[in-house]
């Protein structure tokens, strides 16, 4: 008769053992998403058209829906180089990894002994008969042991269940990562934009006011203006000079904070100064409900959830019966040219059963810390979902406002030129004195200051908003991430 090779009676064995546990149950309560809180539309509105479906999002790279070439740049730097989204990748495998560990309970678990003793052996040892005489022998084993945990009450499923949800977990923390820091690094960028414009703003006010001392200075040395007059726009000067500085300072400190998101050391890291004219693009935002989807952060919150959920099935198995089979076999022999052979072999088979019966209220215990768990990470997805509204409608609202804001700030400018410019002729013209120009210089100063500054936090507030929406991320993206058991794991270490 025909047998059936090692590998494939090996092969067999697996399936049959599968097949035991499948017909099992798995205790526990099945995990479900619990509802949240989601209204039907947005409250606030953005200060722009609906966007065209070419307008969306781009998918993974969100930061190109503000075309900056630069920023496209330095975000590709980020991707490649960050030591945060570094670590959080290898967190990410690491959790991969314990899924793979937990999925390792689906198999059998086979070892090997193999062992050698030479052993003298006293003449003097206890013997009733009499005395022995001393005799030296050898002992050779070479055992092998196979132990399975027969999984009728869904431990070991539910073990896994538990280290697949962790991991998508950790593949949605990974997806929050890279939001956060690209998110920040075009904040950072944006704001070093603002501070190069406000730079060249505050510069074009040096200037003037470098003009308006040389003319004061003239009247002066022909005795029409007075030493207080000249005294006034030297420290006018002075001052715009100082807050040209603050505004480098403040520069440079972003520029820093860049050269730590793309991985390099802020002593050899610049960003040319550039001019800055941009606007907030159009962000598509969608419907509510697709927050729930979008963001990482709170794919992060749900898969918690399942996680805790499959704890609480775990908790439940301590309750039933743990069955482990398990056996023994291998050859020994006291000569190694006979170790090998029918005569030699040795094997046992046998079962174990653990039944809790008493254990001090443990189980219980157990089972009511991971259903407390379990609710507290309901509530935490929750909040984690009024959190994500929350932040959506701060931008929109915030876009609006400032688009407003920016919009009386550049009449405002408008209106602060055309005072300078009558000021300095009512000056000239010796109608008024020399402070209407300094006040009406100072005032052109901050208008321009501020409508640059309103210019950055559009932009900033834009970042934001995509960020709130989640980028051009979906949930669906981590349903990859998860472990199954597969037949080629019985025969890997």
């Amino acid at each position: 008769m025909k047998r059936n090779p090692p590998v494939m009676n090996a092969a067999l064995l697996v399936a049959v053992l599968l097949a035991v546990c499948a017909v099992g149950c798995t205790v526990g309560p099945g995990y479900r998403r619990p509802t949240a809180p989601v209204p039907d539309t947005w409250k606030g509105e953005g200060p722009w058209q609906t966007a065209a479906p070419k307008d969306a999002i781009p998918k993974g790279a969100w930061w190109q829906i503000f075309h900056d070439a630069e920023l496209d740049r330095l975000e590709h730097e980020l991707l490649q180089a960050n030591q945060s989204l570094a670590a959080a990748q290898d967190r990410l495998s690491q959790a991969r990894s314990q899924a793979r560990i937990a999925s390792a309970g689906y198999f059998p678990t086979l070892s090997a002994d193999p062992s050698a003793q030479r052993q003298a052996v006293s003449s003097n040892r206890a013997f009733s008969g009499g005395e022995l005489p001393p005799f030296t022998q050898n002992n050779f084993t070479v055992p092998f042991s196979v132990s399975y945990e027969l999984d009728l009450f869904g431990r070991v499923r539910r073990n896994l269940e538990a280290a697949n949800a962790s991991l998508q977990g950790s593949a949605a923390d990974l997806e929050n990562v890279h939001l956060v820091l690209t998110a920040e690094l075009a904040a950072d960028y944006f704001n070093l934009r603002e501070l190069d414009r406000e730079a060249g703003v505050v510069r074009q006010s040096v200037e003037i006011q470098q003009k308006g001392l040389d003319l004061v200075n003239h009247r002066h040395e022909g005795g029409v203006a007075n030493g207080l007059e000249v005294a006034q726009q030297a420290a006018l000067l002075d001052s715009t000079a100082t807050q040209l500085q603050l505004v480098l300072q403040q520069r440079a400190q972003n520029e820093h904070a860049i050269a730590v998101l793309t991985g390099k050391s802020a002593s050899a890291f610049s960003v040319a100064e550039a001019p800055f004219d941009a606007a907030p693009p159009a962000i598509p935002t969608g419907v509510p409900s697709e927050i729930l989807e979008r963001r990482p952060d709170v794919a992060t919150s749900e898969r918690q959830m399942a996680f805790k959920n499959a704890q609480v099935g775990l908790a439940l198995t301590a309750f039933y019966p743990h069955i482990t089979l398990g056996g023994t076999g291998g050859y020994e022999s006291r000569d190694i040219a006979t170790l090998i052979s029918a005569p030699s072999a040795m094997w046992s088979l046998g079962g174990d059963l653990l039944q809790p019966i008493l254990n001090g209220g443990r189980n219980r215990a157990n089972l009511a810390a991971s259903r407390a768990a379990y609710d507290e990470s309901i509530a935490n997805y929750r909040e984690s979902v009024l959190v994500a509204f929350q932040q959506v409608e701060d931008g929109l609202s915030g876009l609006a406002l400032l688009n407003q804001a920016a919009k009386t700030q550049q009449a405002a400018v408008a209106d602060s030129r055309r005072a300078l410019d009558i000021a300095n002729s009512r000056y000239v013209g010796g109608v008024t004195t020399y402070l209407d120009v300094i006040t009406a210089q100072s005032t052109l100063l901050n208008n321009e200051r501020l409508a640059t500054q309103l210019l950055g936090q559009q932009m900033v507030t834009s970042v934001f908003l995509v960020k709130a929406l989640g980028g051009a991320w979906d949930a669906s993206e981590i349903q990859r991430e998860q472990v199954r058991p597969a037949l080629v794991q019985a025969v890997q270490p």
